[in-house]
Formats: C-alpha cells, structure tokens, sequence
C-alpha cells in the first residue's frame, strides 16, 4: 500500500492552467474532502478518465476555483497507482491552497521525481524512459526536445535490448550446463556466440560514439568569444542574446570578467562566454581576466576570434587568432565592416570568415549554416543520440567488459573466466535499463527532477 502523495506539476508562474496531481492508494478519498463535484456525486465514483467539473475549497472549506477533476485507476495511470488531477486556474495562490487543503486531508509532499519513480517502480516505464522524461522537460531546442520524446518512448531500451538479451543467453547457457550436468542440454561453446558478441559490441561502440552529439544536444555549444579589447566582442554576444546583456563601451578593458548566456542560432543553442580583451596589462583585476579568457579558450567547444576589420591586424589580435586556432573548432568575424574593410577574409588563416558588423547584425545571416556544418551530427534526433553520463559511463564499461571477453577468447581463456566479463557488462547495462539498478543509483537518478513529475 502507498501512501498518497500530492504537488503542483504545473509551473510556480502565473498561467491559464494549474495542475495538483495526488498518487497512491486513497487519492480519490483524500482529493474528494478538496474537490466537490457539482452533481453532488463522490470524486471516488467518477468514471474512469473521465474529466468532472466541480469546486476547489481550501483548508477552511471556502471555495477558491470552479474547477475540474480526473480519476485514474491503477494501473492504467502514469505511475500505475490510482491518480487524480485537478485542473483549476494557474494562480498561484490557488494552487498553494488547494495543495495545503490536500495535506491536511490527508495526502502528503512529493518528492523530487516521485511520480516518475513510482511509475519506474510500478513497471509502467523502463529506466531509461523515467530518465528522458527530465531531458524532455529540460530540453532548449526542437532537437533536444525530438531525441529526449523518442527515448521517453522507449527507442534507448529498444537498442540496448538485443545486447542485454544477449549475454543473458549465454550466462544463463552456461550456468544450466554447469548446474545441470545430466540434463540434456547442449554443450556450452563460447566461441558459438563470439560473431553475435561483436555485433552487439559495434553496436554498442556506435551508441557511445552518439555522446558527444548529445552532450551539444543537451548543454549546447560552449562558446568563447575572444580578441584583443574593444573589437566588439560584447556587441557580438548582446546582438546573438538580442538584448544588451553585457556593457559596452569605447573604453578598452571594459569586460573584465566573463559574462555568459544560452542563446539559440538556427535549430543549435550556444552557450556564449565573452571574455576580457587580449592584452598585456598591468592592472591586476584586468590581467585576471585576460588569464581566464585563455582558460575558457582552451576549454570551449567553439571560439569565436572577432578583431576590427576596419584596422589592420596587431600582436593582440595574432595571440588571439592563436588561441582560436588551438580550439577544435573557430570561426573568424570581422567587425566593424561599416566602418571599411583593411582586413580581407584571406588575410585570416580560417576556414570560416565573416565580415560583419555587430552593432546591426549584418554579416551574421550565414552563421546558423556555419554552425549546422561544424556540429549537426549524422545520428537523427530520434531518441538513438546517448545524451546522459551516467547512461554513458555504464554502458562504455560494457562495452569494455565485452571487449575483454573477446581477448580473452583469442588467448584461450577458460569459459569461466570468459563468463566473469560478460556478467560484469551485463551489470553495467543493468544500470542503464534498471535490471539490476540499485537503491542509491536510483535516488540520485530521481534527484535531478522537479517536484510534481
């Protein structure tokens, strides 16, 4: 028997529509003494699925919404217990009452994720889906969003399955002869199995190799902006941003420190860091600054080099271009095309080079073209991307696991010893698919959730 748990699973914002969600046994009782359906009926009566209209009270039993209410039974539901949602206006102040009401009925907090868990713990969604269900709600672009609904709908599952199917085969083959000895069970070779492992393996190996698309998926492109000062680079990052987001000014050295925001270019999110100018300074604070600048150079995904193309090219601007061209991938933009062009494209050992002007934005029409070339993965965003680490780490530790066993097969390893690797990765996988996930893994899997989902 679980106990009821209640939360708002809509936004904290103002909105046409606010959410509470109860799950677990006695919902309907304990939602029924909050919510009262205008044909007099009990909420426990309603059919099932079915929406009703009636009045929200608060803990006092005064009427704060006309309202309705839905009664799932189990386990036809979300979590696979009984659920009911009431669905009022998204005032806040409604739904803080109406949920305060449904403690004192009876029902208690949610926690983080716990929807999501039961449903996990219920069978109603494989580990995998429970996971895509945060990147879902998390995701910042169409693409994110694609990937993250086609594992919600089970495609991880689906591609890890003949992998995991596999070693169960073989495990369980070998265990039954091994137990078993005077049953008629056929021998057990390992070398029959060794080209479905290395199929399962490449397939593995391909699954991993999806990471890094789905790390830009998820977190999108970091990005620095470097040159030496008053180039336009904060210009460059308030005209991707669309709002004035960094200051700007004629004085060299205004950016001291980084300043950063998420912005989208064409279907890609970049997470922009503009930094402090290029320069040999002997102001403290300023030369900090120039530090970390070269710092979150070397670490971003992309640098983005910007000089002033209407002046031809100092030391400043090359130590510049040095850092950008040590970065796995740069774009070049001069600026201040408005004001002339002394720097030609050719003049900038880039393969991408765009004469612009920051201040109104022309020149940049060709950037989200740019971009799709250097990062647009081959794999579709239907789910088959691997975006989570914790999903990445267990199965490259299966993939290891297999990739030993098949060694060992060369060098003649005894079965036992071979079987040692396969029920290691089979272990692995288990975390990604839950088959063997253990307690604590699957609190820290829950936590990056939000209460109500």
């Amino acid at each position: 028997m679980s106990h009821t748990i209640a939360a708002v699973s809509t936004g904290s914002q103002v909105s046409a529509i606010g959410i509470l969600r109860l799950s677990g046994d006695g919902c309907a009782e304990i939602a029924g003494k909050v919510f009262q359906r205008n044909n007099g009926a009990s909420l426990s009566e309603a059919p099932d699925r079915k929406l009703v209209l009636g009045v929200l009270r608060d803990r006092e039993g005064r009427v704060i919404d006309q309202c309705l209410a839905v009664y799932t039974r189990g386990p036809h539901s979300y979590t696979g217990e009984d659920t009911v949602e009431i669905q009022c206006h998204g005032s806040p102040a409604v739904l803080s009452a109406g949920l305060e009401a449904l403690f004192t009925a009876g029902a208690r907090p949610a926690g983080r994720g716990e929807f999501t868990k039961r449903a996990f713990l219920h069978g109603q969604l494989a580990l995998t889906q429970a996971e895509a269900v945060i990147d879902l709600i998390e995701a910042e672009t169409a693409d994110a969003a694609a990937n993250a609904a086609g594992q919600v709908g089970g495609s991880l599952q689906k591609q890890l399955a003949p992998a995991y199917d596999l070693l169960t085969d073989i495990c369980s083959h070998f265990h039954a002869v091994l137990d078993y000895p005077d049953e008629d069970i056929a021998d057990f070779r390992l070398a029959e199995y060794a080209d479905a492992l290395r199929t399962q393996a490449k397939a593995l190996y391909n699954l991993l190799s999806t990471f890094s698309q789905g790390q830009i998926l998820r977190q999108g492109i970091a990005a620095a902006i470097v040159g030496k000062p008053n180039v336009g680079k904060s210009s460059l990052l308030n005209r991707l941003a669309g709002f004035d987001r960094a200051i700007v000014t004629d004085i060299p050295g205004t950016t001291r420190d980084m300043v950063e925001e998420s912005v989208r270019v064409g279907s890609l999110r970049l997470r922009l860091m503009d930094t402090a100018g290029i320069r040999e300074t002997s102001d403290t604070v300023e030369a900090l600054g120039v530090e970390r600048s070269k710092e979150t150079a070397q670490r971003a995904d992309l640098v983005l080099f910007v000089c002033d193309g209407s002046r031809p090219l100092t030391d400043e601007d090359r130590e510049a271009m040095d850092l950008a061209q040590d970065a796995p991938n740069a774009i070049a933009f001069l600026n201040k095309a408005d004001l002339g062009q002394v720097v030609e494209p050719a003049d900038l050992p880039f393969d991408w080079v765009l004469p612009i002007c920051a201040k109104d934005g022309s020149g940049l029409e060709s950037l989200p073209e740019i971009l799709e070339t250097l990062f647009a993965g081959s794999a579709p965003c239907d789910g088959s991307i691997l975006t989570n680490p914790r999903q990445y780490d267990a199965i490259r530790r299966a993939y290891e696991a297999m990739l030993s066993c098949m060694q060992g097969m060369k060098l003649g390893q005894t079965p036992d010893a071979l079987l040692t690797d396969l029920e290691e990765a089979m272990s692995a996988m288990g975390e990604v698919t839950g088959a063997t996930v253990r307690e604590d893994i699957t609190a820290r899997i829950f936590e990056r959730f939000c209460v109500g989902k």
